[in-house]
């Protein structure tokens, strides 16, 4: 229903029921915030969207106060700027002054709104608090000194992620965000999906940044320094360099790396096109031999730390196949190494992804061959946006360059990996293939594209109907689980992201990543697998070579020793 109300003197319409936030922002109206989180409930945490409405004695929180016909609303009075500006003000009394060396100096949610408030000087002195930076993690670094307590990361780790590694501790001025028994995170039930980096308005939560290791192998003079970028990454970086928002800077990457001296620069996105040529082959093992399923996916490295913790009896159910960068990794250090006549050992292997699980993916032990792992360093997109720029590289004048073989990505397939549903779409594509020895007549699959939680449909082959199933975030993950478990669903294979979204909104990915902007990058990928001439993984050159001179078949003695992995339970620590 439909209702007046007045705002600022003028009237606007709000739908009976709504928070006064809600109706103000469909209606251009900006009030601040900072513990509002689209589609959770409101919290009214930070008191940074007080508005006045005439008749009510005090300020009203506008994320968690309803609408009603013709109520009167100041959004911006003296008394409501005033309010505002406090509030800030007793934020800024017990922060670090560091912004000069802080991670989110010039993308800061507190300092930009001390800067809206004119907020110029420290009128509210406060205890400094004394806090030890948590740096134990391989993923995310805490600052606890940092932290305002706005709640966000404590709701979107619960709420969205379903993990509750964090959580308010104590109470009244010694109120903190900290993990069980406020023990360092690599002791936690942390997956590293990084989901509370992005949603962080300051820094106290940021990613373990592996610039010293870089730099060091970077500058020796025997090392080769090789690095394989995700496709997420090609769709987002332009954020970074304001670039045309979703635009694919693929060649401007290639371009880039090698400017800053990495010899060898490769497109992650062969690493997808053999995941799915040996998790295709791994399904149709399954069916045929009446193995377990549903199948489920193995590419997202903090899907396969919490089934690991907290759901060990899926582990069964899990592919065995290692994701695109882990795979592209042993590659490297394998295939490349022997068709350049490289010595593996002098190989310094960088990963480039959205994704800060993968940071602690790299230093698994189930992944390394005789104690040695294959990825030797992480960075996230925000990195390498950093070290494009301490560098000194102009991406807007830089010359597009291809990515070095023999790992050239010939079909669209492994692009969609970025996003959630895109594994799932070409994953049908050569499933159909092996199982009816013909092309799947239309690729496309509308039903796993778009914005859900839940993407889902059927393709027949001669095997029979297959269901498959995408699903991101965790939360909706494991509701599906278990209606498959309580019988309720039928399920062939599902692909589980942890991150909403998919990759292209990984906790490495550029800050803010707002529904606009995470639109741009789907539309990216998507674009990407439209205009392909070459939309399987079956079908490119790049992967037919490799499996002709050197692993022979999916699944063959050589696949399993290099590309597979199996995984086993592990106690949740706290």
């Amino acid at each position: 229903m439909v209702i007046q109300i007045e705002v600022n003197n003028k009237t606007i319409q709000a739908q009976k029921g709504e928070t006064i936030l809600s109706a103000l922002s469909r209606n251009g109206i900006q009030v601040p915030t900072i513990c509002s989180m689209k589609e959770l409930t409101p919290s009214g945490a930070c008191r940074m969207c007080v508005v006045e409405v005439e008749g009510n004695e005090h300020l009203v929180p506008a994320c968690s106060y309803p609408v009603e016909e013709w109520m009167k609303i100041k959004t911006h009075s003296p008394r409501v700027l005033r309010a505002r500006k406090t509030n800030v003000e007793l934020l800024l009394s017990d922060h670090p002054d560091d912004c000069l060396y802080c991670e989110r100096n010039g993308n800061c949610e507190l300092q930009k709104l001390a800067e809206d408030l004119h907020v110029r000087e420290r009128r509210i002195p406060g205890r400094k608090s004394s806090y030890k930076i948590d740096k134990s993690s391989p993923g995310i670094i805490r600052d606890p000194a940092k932290c305002i307590l706005c709640g966000r990361c404590v709701r979107i780790c619960e709420e969205i992620v379903g993990v509750a590694t964090l959580d308010f501790v104590r109470r009244g001025s010694d109120l903190q965000i900290a993990t069980t028994m406020s023990k360092p995170l690599n002791f936690s039930n942390c997956i590293q999906c990084g989901q509370c980096v992005i949603t962080c308005p300051t820094g106290a939560l940021t990613e373990h940044m592996q610039f010293p290791e870089l730099e060091a192998s970077l500058h020796h003079p025997e090392k080769i320094v090789v690095a394989q970028y995700t496709p997420a990454v090609a769709a987002s970086l332009a954020e970074e360099f304001n670039l045309k928002k979703g635009l694919d800077v693929k060649g401007l990457i290639n371009s880039a790396l090698r400017k800053s001296g990495f010899n060898y620069v490769f497109d992650g996105s062969f690493g997808g096109e053999v995941t799915i040529m040996e998790q295709a082959e791994a399904f149709k093992e399954r069916v045929k031999k009446g193995g377990l399923l549903p199948m489920l996916s193995s590419t997202c490295p903090g899907w396969i730390t919490y089934v690991e913790q907290y759901r060990p009896e899926l582990i069964p159910h899990l592919s065995e196949v290692r994701s695109p960068q882990q795979i592209m990794g042993g590659l490297i250090k394998t295939w490349f190494a022997r068709l350049n006549h490289l010595d593996p050992s002098q190989i310094f292997s960088v990963v480039i992804t959205s994704c800060t699980a993968a940071k602690q993916e790299s230093q698994r032990v189930e992944l390394s061959r005789k104690g040695v792992n294959d990825i030797d360093a992480v960075l996230t997109t925000r990195e390498l946006a950093r070290l494009i720029r301490l560098n000194g590289i102009d991406m807007e004048h830089l010359d597009p360059e291809t990515s070095d073989g023999p790992f050239h990505a010939q079909s669209s397939a492994g692009k969609m990996f970025a996003v959630a549903g895109g594994e799932a779409e070409v994953f049908a594509r050569t499933v159909f293939k092996k199982f009816n020895r013909k092309e799947m007549p239309v690729l496309r699959l509308n039903k796993f594209r778009g914005a859900k939680d839940l993407k889902e449909t059927q393709i027949q082959t001669s095997g029979g109907d297959i269901h498959l199933v995408a699903v991101n975030g965790l939360k909706n993950a494991l509701r599906l689980l278990d209606e498959v478990k309580a019988g309720k669903k039928q399920v062939d294979f599902i692909e589980v992201m942890a991150c909403p979204e998919g990759c292209i909104n990984g906790g490495g990915q550029p800050i803010p990543a707002g529904e606009t902007i995470l639109k741009n990058r789907m539309r990216t990928i998507y674009d990407i697998d439209n205009k392909e001439t070459i939309k399987v993984a079956h079908r490119s050159g790049a992967i037919q070579r490799l499996y002709e001179e050197y692993l022979t078949a999916p699944l063959s003695k050589e696949s399993c020793r290099l590309l597979h992995a199996r995984y086993s339970e592990k106690e949740a620590l706290l």
